[in-house]
């Protein structure tokens, strides 16, 4: 496992290439600027710079760990981020949105939930997306979410959609609701020090279309936060995607959820109505 000092390294190495490739390939004030993986070796050898043989790290990396160095970001109209979008198989593109990384929002309340995961997951889990998938699938965390009755379709789609090129989706489930509608709800689940990015979002919106477009798409993200379990679905308005809901679930043994604590509940479900 490679040291802090290491990682230090290699994110200061990633820093200098992507912002070189920024200068490079900016024309003007554009907003939409493409660029290929190529690139990303050809910087390096320029400037002199050792990168890891898997150049899609220091892709991957900005996308979904750590924000864009200053300088990119310097450049960003007022309420603007830039995000790495792919556009296509080993090319992608500096834009703009309105919504990059996903941040849970630390004012939101936790509502508990009583625990339901089997003993011996909680014993081997590791804090990654793989023990987060396991959490929501056994504790029913997205039929609770959004109300809808759902099923885990598929672990870790991988499919290519036309303009973007491969996607994969960390978890997808079908679902029905009351009055018979069917929903496909892709997942995007980050545990660690990952961070959820808007993106991948519009990437599992993308497949969705092309993949199941007789069904209602409900994009969901998952992370964990300490104790807990921050979910958010997400919706797309003209130009980005965009928080639709999020809650907090902590899951505790049921002798922990007090009287008090479903009285509140019922204040929730008041405000919904």
């Amino acid at each position: 496992m490679a040291t802090q000092k290491q990682l230090a390294k290699k994110i200061a190495v990633y820093t200098q290439v992507v912002t070189e490739i920024f200068r490079r390939r900016r024309k003007g004030n554009s907003f939409d600027i493409p660029f290929d993986r190529a690139d990303i070796s050809r910087v390096a050898d320029e400037l002199r710079l050792k990168i890891p043989k898997n150049l899609g790290d220091l892709i991957y990396t900005f996308r979904f760990r750590k924000d864009l160095p200053e300088e990119i970001r310097s450049v960003a109209p007022k309420g603007l981020e830039w995000v790495i979008r792919l556009a296509g198989d080993a090319k992608y593109r500096f834009t703009l949105t309105s919504l990059g990384q996903v941040r849970p929002n630390p004012q939101m309340m936790n509502i508990k939930i009583p625990d339901a995961t089997p003993g011996i997951i909680e014993r081997y889990a590791q804090n990654d997306e793989q023990a987060l998938l396991a959490i929501v699938r056994y504790n029913r965390l997205l039929d609770i979410f959004t109300g809808v009755t759902c099923y885990a379709l598929q672990s870790h789609l991988r499919t290519k959609v036309e303009g973007i090129g491969q996607c994969e989706i960390d978890e997808l489930y079908v679902g029905v609701d009351r009055s018979g509608t069917h929903y496909v709800l892709p997942v995007q689940a980050k545990g660690g020090n990952d961070k959820l990015g808007a993106v991948q979002i519009e990437q599992d919106m993308a497949v969705c279309r092309d993949k199941f477009p007789q069904l209602v798409c409900r994009p969901i993200g998952a992370q964990f936060l300490g104790d807990s379990v921050a979910l958010f679905e997400f919706m797309q308005d003209e130009k980005d995607v965009r928080i639709a809901r999020e809650c907090h679930y902590k899951l505790v043994p049921h002798t922990e959820i007090s009287d008090a604590d479903l009285d509140r509940y019922k204040q929730i479900v008041g405000n919904e109505k």
